[in-house]
């Protein structure tokens, strides 16, 4: 790698005959009107702008990429740049670092931008209009607040010339000029006095040596043909700007081999994951997409590795990316049956063994809510739960997991999900999903914001229809922990701290409907019991349902409650992940827990509470 330089006219009419192209993993062009602005006053008045990496691509190999140009005529409506496709048999150089600026140079000495202006529909005719960068050479050289010396604005073509007090000159003409008589007869034709001939030659003259005479684009350039190494010197040299992964490089590279439009595909499938329904937003990626692809389509490994990303492999992604959609839209469907959201879903990865399953089975779209796949769901379900809650599955060595379950499906019966022999298969890479007693304690100790908490709650109230809007309540209001609040309730001062983690921890935590939640707020939970239900049948089985116990009427007695539900809610994890992930559908066997699923049901249908008996009667037909 060494440094060279150049001018900017030199660069500008190379990327004129794409001697200078963008590989596929470079992004679109973003800046706005008044940073190309900032960037020629930067120009003109001698300031560095930044080193340049280009990446010298060898004949053989620029035929195994492809490659976009740079934006010449910027449109807001249409902002992508254009594709080359390969480019077989000529070397060629593709830039690293300096896009923005290269494409900013571009635009002001060869072509436009088109931006919508504000406060105009964009069905409106003269909503976009189409403006040229010009330099005002009769503008007082006074620095701006932000040290912008020279007055630089994308106008309307007609406005070039003599306007009142401005001058106005068209930048991308500096690039015919040849010497300084082509300057003085441009200005000649201007009619200016002496003062102004003066300022405006020298204004001219400056632009003219800055664009076509000092090198000023100083550059290394990289000659090694690994792309590996290419990838991280790039992912290096834009750490500085917005974050880069090497998945984000390898996306780009991979949706560039498509046929179709891959970047749009992508972006549309990742929006509709995301808003997969009114009451649940989500946090997907395109990495997760990407992921998912290649696992999916049996592509030898699923790591994001530069020899995954060939042309044959990604024909198959987009000859199967139909059927990799469905799955997948499927799969978060069935993540939000469970109560999954951006807040609760925590390692995504988790999902995509159960993308697999289901992309392997075809399923249908009722899959999610027909009863003749209940005990699969159950299944999957279970299988989801106790990998969410063991600490360390999806953490390091997630490529090699990912690849051995992908395997244990291929070997498995697709018309049930093999969750016994996927726990045999990691347990023997030390990924075990059986549960100790000091496991057991430190999860009966969880803390509100642990992203496992939703899960966790979840596994120990399944009678929580987690299809409704629902809020991880704390029993005794979070509000009523603060240390003024205590002291003034009577806890003595040696408990407070003790209090505050614990109204923080499991022991306080349920799951409630958001209206319920809502109404509920800062009230006490001995209060909010007698104000909320009718009967002392009501409140008893709200309460034995989420093994409150006695509650106290002052928070003075929080701590007894707390301890004494610790103790309840430790038994019943114990239960539910002895029982959950081994039996063929664990929860039939929890029928009690279906009952007060059904009573709960049966009470939320009107805003009336139904009387104890009419609920009774439901409990009895899922009996």
């Amino acid at each position: 790698m060494h440094e060279r330089g150049r001018t900017i006219a030199e660069v500008v009419n190379s990327i004129a005959k794409n001697e200078y192209v963008l590989p596929a993993i470079q992004r679109e062009f973003v800046w706005q009107p008044d940073q190309v602005c900032k960037l020629f006053d930067s120009m003109m008045q001698g300031y560095p702008f930044g080193e340049f990496l280009f990446w010298r691509v060898e004949a053989e190999k620029a035929a195994h990429y492809r490659y976009y140009g740079f934006v010449r005529d910027y449109d807001e409506r249409k902002p992508h740049c254009p594709d080359l496709g390969s480019l077989p048999n000529n070397p060629l150089t593709a830039v690293l670092d300096g896009q923005q600026r290269l494409t900013a140079f571009n635009i002001g000495l060869r072509g436009s931008m088109t931006i919508k202006l504000p406060y105009k529909r964009r069905n409106n005719p003269d909503a976009f209009p189409r403006r040229v960068l010009a330099l005002d050479l009769l503008a007082p050289e006074e620095p701006d607040e932000e040290g912008s010396q020279y007055v630089f604005e994308f106008i309307d073509e007609e406005k070039i010339g003599r306007t009142g007090d401005e001058l106005w000159f068209r930048v991308s003409d500096i690039m015919s000029f040849e010497d300084g008589l082509d300057m003085t007869d441009w200005i000649l034709d201007r009619h200016l006095d002496k003062n102004q001939h003066r300022i405006a030659l020298r204004n001219l003259d400056r632009l003219h040596r800055a664009v076509t005479v000092n090198p000023t684009i100083f550059f290394f350039e990289e000659k090694e043909q690994d792309l590996d190494r290419v990838l991280h010197i790039f992912i290096r040299r834009n750490s500085g700007g917005t974050v880069l992964s090497y998945s984000d490089l390898l996306l780009s590279i991979a949706t560039a081999q498509w046929e179709s439009d891959a970047r749009k595909a992508v972006h549309e499938l990742v929006d509709e994951m995301n808003w997969i329904d009114n009451s649940n937003r989500f946090d997907f990626s395109k990495d997760f997409v990407l992921k998912a692809g290649l696992m999916l389509t049996d592509i030898a490994s699923v790591g994001f590795k530069v020899e995954n990303f060939t042309h044959n492999n990604m024909k198959r992604l987009e000859n199967n990316w139909q059927k990799i959609r469905r799955a997948l839209i499927r799969t978060v469907e069935l993540a939000a049956s469970f109560g999954y959201n951006r807040d609760t879903i925590g390692a995504a990865s988790s999902l995509l063994p159960i993308a697999y399953y289901l992309y392997r089975r075809n399923c249908s779209e009722n899959f999610i809510t027909h009863s003749n796949f209940a005990a699969d769901r159950d299944a999957i379900r279970g299988w989801l739960t106790r990998s969410r809650l063991k600490s360390g599955i999806w953490g390091s060595g997630l490529d090699t997991l990912l690849t051995a379950l992908r395997e244990t499906i291929q070997r498995e019966d697709i018309d049930h999900f093999p969750a016994a022999e996927m726990q045999r298969v990691m347990s023997r890479r030390g990924k075990s999903l059986n549960f100790g007693p000091e496991e057991i304690e430190e999860l009966a100790d969880m803390k509100f914001n642990d992203r496992r908490c939703f899960t966790l709650l979840a596994l120990l109230f399944p009678f929580v229809d987690l299809r409704n809007r629902f809020h991880v309540d704390h029993i005794f209001p979070k509000s009523r922990f603060s240390p003024n609040r205590l002291r003034k309730a009577g806890v003595a001062e040696e408990d407070i701290e003790t209090f505050r983690d614990h109204g923080n921890r499991l022991g306080n935590l349920q799951l409630l409907i958001g209206g319920i939640n809502n109404e509920k707020r800062m009230q006490l939970p001995a209060e909010w019991l007698d104000r909320h239900f009718l009967t002392q049948e009501e409140r008893q089985h709200h309460c034995n349902n989420y093994l409150l116990g006695v509650v106290p009427d002052s928070i003075v007695g929080f701590e007894k409650f707390y301890q004494e539900r610790r103790k309840r809610l430790l038994e019943r994890i114990g239960v539910m992940l002895g029982e959950i992930g081994t039996a063929e559908n664990p929860l039939e066997e929890l029928e009690e827990l279906a009952s007060i699923r059904a009573y709960d049901q049966a009470k939320s249908r009107d805003d009336e509470a139904i009387p104890f008996e009419q609920a009774v009667e439901e409990i009895e037909k899922v009996r």
